[in-house]
């Protein structure tokens, strides 16, 4: 899990350094800001598949939800990378403790 760990993290600093490259990061922005960006890449991965998860108007090889959700992914990792979170690290961490859990969770319905 460590190469994982030194991927996620070499790939997140170079996606912000992409952002600060592309303006993103002119000024500071606020974590409810960034967040709510993060939940409007989920809110065109939903879009896609309501419209039948076409292929992708800029990577037309990825279907819709995938570019999407590749967005959510990198929106995450830029701002992992400009506050020092260890995303990665929980990922793994939390991949294993959901391990050990019970099965959906005590019997939640979704």
């Amino acid at each position: 899990m460590s190469n994982f760990i030194e991927e996620f993290n070499g790939l997140a600093e170079s996606v912000h350094n992409t952002a600060i490259e592309k303006g993103w990061w002119d000024s500071d922005r606020n974590d409810g800001e960034i967040i709510a960006l993060i939940h409007s890449e989920l809110s065109e991965a939903l879009e896609a598949l309501r419209h039948g998860n076409p292929a992708d108007d800029k990577i037309p090889e990825f279907s819709g939800v995938e570019a999407e959700l590749a967005d959510v992914i990198i929106r995450i990792m830029d701002y992992s990378a400009v506050r020092r979170y260890k995303v990665a690290e929980a990922v793994v961490a939390k991949a294993d403790m959901n391990k050990s859990r019970s099965r959906m969770h005590g019997g939640k319905k979704f």
